[in-house]
């Protein structure tokens, strides 16, 4: 099996980081595989925003499970508090991708590259579209500018990253959701 092949077999949905920042170099290396992620008809309509300040994420994360806490149903509250009460399970770095309006496919493609490319830089990573909770709060705005969101962009999605606090182990493949068409 290649080494593209091993990466994808291997990576998992980390949800415990130890909150230390990864190395630049691995940084940059990730959001250029992020940038090179193809798109329909090559308008490449994202923006990539990397957050490192631990205390803006936290900060963030803070709101959003109050949000969730506030929320009538509170099973998605539950589950994360399930998992430790962090929305954005103490990772120090999100990569924070901003789409143009329509633009939701491609913006999942790129997600697909960070997170592909940070598991194989030895990174735990895991795709949060819960990330955007904060950003539609009472203080998304002051969040949207802190992120550096540009006029007439949206949130498109997250990929929190850094290293992992714990082992995890990628989930089991379903062969069933395979088809064959002769």
């Amino acid at each position: 099996m290649n080494e593209t092949l091993k990466t994808i077999a291997q990576r998992y949905s980390c949800r415990s980081y130890d909150g230390i920042l990864p190395e630049k170099e691995k940084l940059e290396a990730i959001a250029l595989a992020a940038i090179q992620s193809p798109s329909g008809m090559n308008r490449q309509p994202w923006q990539i925003n990397i957050i490192t300040n631990k205390a803006f994420i936290d900060e963030m994360d803070a709101e959003g499970m109050k949000i969730l806490a506030e929320a009538e149903d509170k099973s998605t509250y539950q589950r994360f508090m399930d998992r430790g009460g962090k929305l954005y399970y103490n990772a120090p770095c999100m990569f924070l991708i901003l789409k143009k309006p329509g633009t939701d496919c491609d913006t999942g493609i790129v997600s697909e590259n960070i997170s592909l490319a940070a598991a194989s830089l030895g990174l735990g990573n895991v795709i949060c579209g819960m990330a955007a909770i904060p950003f539609n709060g009472i203080k998304g705005e002051l969040f949207r500018k802190k992120a550096g969101f540009s006029e007439d962009w949206d949130f498109g999605m997250a990929v929190l990253a850094g290293y992992a606090d714990k082992p995890g182990a990628p989930h089991e493949p379903d062969i069933s959701k395979i088809r064959f068409i002769d």
